[in-house]
This record gives structure tokens, sequence and C-alpha cells, in this order.
């Protein structure tokens, strides 16, 4: 149940962000509220994993898993340049959660 959680908690991040892109610097109100309630939602889901998961793998997953996913939907769907160092970057970032939770990160 934690990863379901999670896996809503970086949902709900990845939404809030994305809106954020449309809010003009928050001079558009339902983007703003977008922003606003999907931040909401992914740290209220991120407090709920942080029950059962520890902090270390929660927020690894959340963070890397979340920024790997905006920089994607920046290259397929906003237009930004999608250049071999920055498609190398996201793999780091995906390698580095990984190499972390396989580290150790993973014990409660």
């Amino acid at each position: 149940m934690p990863w379901v959680l999670l896996a809503a908690a970086i949902a709900a991040e990845v939404a809030g962000t994305t809106a954020m892109k449309y809010s003009d610097g928050f001079t558009k109100l339902w983007p703003s509220v977008g922003t606003f309630v999907g931040y909401a939602v992914a740290f209220t889901l991120l407090a709920q994993t942080l029950k059962s998961m520890s902090v270390s793998t929660a927020y690894a997953v959340w963070s890397g898993v979340g920024t790997a996913a905006i920089a994607a939907i920046g290259m397929c769907f906003l237009g930004e340049t999608a250049s071999a160092a920055r498609i190398a970057g996201i793999a780091l970032v995906i390698a580095g959660v990984v190499v972390l939770n396989m580290g150790g990160a993973g014990a409660h």
C-alpha cells in the first residue's frame, strides 16, 4: 500500500508542477488552483507514505521519479529541447534513485 500512495503522491506532484507551468506566475486562476491542490495532495499522500516507508526511500523515489517525469513532459509536450545531455541527465537521476535504494536506503 505505501507504494500505491507514493505513486499517487508522485502523480499529484507532477500534475501540480505541470499546472504551475500554465499558471503564468500565479496570475491565472485555475492553473494556480491546480498547482496548490496538486501539491497539497502530493504532500498529504507523501506524509501518509512515510508512516510505513523510510524517508530516504520515499523521498528519493518521489523526487527522482517526479523530476524525470516533469523533464519528460517538458520535452514531449511543452516544446523543451530533448538533447542527449537532458536524456542522460534523466537516466542519471533514475540510476541515482536505484543505487540509493540498493545501498540500504530502504531500511526502516
